[in-house]
């Protein structure tokens, strides 16, 4: 592959190279992730805002609020995805230190934790189901699916990712950091949201 030099090289004794991903037009020029990254957390968060401030404003509105028990498995899913963040970036660590196969078992680690804290979310659901309490019954009931619904649509694609940089061979440095800052996002996301819930309940 021809390689990309610069416009001086013949005017001085050392060779100037270009960095490799200029070299290669599929790879993304340095710092497109991360741009990408807080593109979507921006996004993200404003979204979430909008559905907060929402979710506020009409629990003031007492006609047709019927308070909903929140779960007790809610606290355990929390348990769960704040000390996923512990081993992902543990992972991101190590990896960036060249231990890729430490890094590869972190990240199993991460995702059956993920995969964990979803399937605590399911049965949350399933339980106040079991109550009585259904995405159309009142708006509490209806924020409250929106809110741990969305989360998990959400978490669900940083799984995704994290199985693309854990079966992808030897993926770029910068891609495992952007889908752990990613990763931290949504546990802090929930943090403010499982806080929201509780205190308005």
């Amino acid at each position: 592959m021809p390689r990309l030099v610069s416009d001086r090289a013949e005017k001085t004794a050392n060779v100037v190279v270009l960095p490799s991903s200029l070299e290669n037009p599929n790879n993304a020029p340095p710092g497109t992730y991360r741009i990408f990254l807080l593109s979507v957390c921006v996004s993200i968060l404003a979204f979430f805002t909008a559905l907060i401030i929402a979710y506020v404003w009409r629990s003031q509105t007492p006609p047709f609020w019927d308070g909903i028990h929140l779960p007790l498995t809610l606290w355990f899913s929390t348990g769960i995805i704040v000390a996923s963040s512990v081993p992902f970036e543990a992972a991101r660590r190590v990896y960036r230190r060249g231990n890729h196969r430490l890094a590869s078992r972190l990240f199993v680690v991460t995702a059956c934790m993920g995969a964990g804290f979803l399937a605590s979310q399911i049965a949350a659901w399933r339980e106040l189901v079991r109550e009585g309490a259904y995405m159309s019954q009142n708006p509490h009931s209806s924020f409250f699916y929106l809110f741990t619904g969305l989360h998990a649509a959400h978490l669900i694609g940083g799984l995704v990712m994290l199985l693309v940089i854990l079966f992808r061979k030897y993926p770029r440095r910068e891609l495992v950091d952007v889908v752990v800052y990613y990763w931290h996002f949504l546990g802090v996301l929930w943090l403010v949201l499982f806080g929201v819930l509780h205190l308005i309940t």
